[in-house]
């Protein structure tokens, strides 16, 4: 028992870490799409687009793989819409 719930643990901490990471990458890529907009052949901040954009699609996959989709357009589609089958944002833990 001790060792389920230490793993339930692991789990959601794992789970809300990945989470982070998605929202802080989404946060940056927004932010360097704000500079390309102004300055868009400035090649470093091209890389560090690029850079940031493979680490967010990186780790939304990851995380939807193992907890379900990120936003609406990761959902998998087979015969069902798995968009509702995990719990809406509010839902979630505090």
């Amino acid at each position: 028992m001790v060792n389920q719930n230490m793993n339930r643990t692991r789990n959601a901490n794992e789970k809300q870490q990945l989470r982070n990471f998605i929202s802080e990458t989404s946060f940056v890529l927004d932010d360097v799409i704000l500079y390309l907009d102004t300055h868009p052949t400035d090649p470093d901040a091209l890389d560090y687009y690029k850079k940031y954009r493979d680490l967010y699609q990186q780790a939304v996959y990851e995380y939807t793989e193992k907890y379900g989709p990120v936003t609406a357009d990761n959902v998998t589609v087979d015969n069902t819409w798995t968009w509702t089958e995990c719990p809406w944002p509010w839902e979630m833990e505090g």
